[in-house]
């Protein structure tokens, strides 16, 4: 089960970098866009944040 967790956990962390990678700049380049988008920008860098967290925790129990 722990194993699984880490596994759902890693694969949530490169979606979300993925989507980061791609919507950061294209919300830069939109006029407007930090304006608008700035909370997203924020939640989706806490959110990467806590998923290295949490990745770090459960690598310490699996190895």
């Amino acid at each position: 089960m722990l194993l699984f967790t880490l596994q759902a956990s890693v694969l949530a962390l490169i979606v979300l970098s993925f989507l980061l990678v791609i919507g950061v700049p294209v919300t830069f380049a939109s006029p407007n866009g930090w304006n608008e988008n700035k909370s997203f920008i924020f939640l989706g860098t806490t959110v990467w944040t806590l998923l290295v967290l949490v990745i770090g925790g459960l690598n310490y129990f699996v190895i």
